[in-house]
């Protein structure tokens, strides 16, 4: 299979990066559910990110943004949960369904 555009390594950064900053905001328990998702982004499947990179292809870079960002807000706050890093893609891709582009 070839290798998704997006990869699972950059998935892997994002939740550390954020982590990092819940982490800096002392939300530990935000902290603790983004190192979860960390954790489980290594086994984010390979079509998963084919699918995730042919949705977002053509979008601009903000747009995209300011789709994952009230999310990982959410992660950080409480008020979303997500078992797998797997689940928080679905939601993303789920979320592009919802929104004119």
């Amino acid at each position: 299979m070839a290798k998704p555009a997006v990869s699972r390594d950059a998935f892997r950064g994002f939740f550390a990066l954020y982590a990092a900053k819940a982490h800096h905001d002392h939300q530990d328990d935000g902290e603790h559910r983004l190192l979860q998702l960390f954790a489980s982004s290594k086994d984010i499947p390979d079509y998963l990110l084919e699918l995730w990179t042919y949705r977002t292809q053509l979008l601009d870079p903000e747009i995209v943004g300011n789709m994952i960002t009230p999310r990982t807000r959410q992660i950080a706050d409480g008020s979303a949960h997500y078992n797998h890093a797997s689940d928080f893609l679905h939601a993303l891709l789920r979320d592009l369904d919802q929104k004119p582009h």
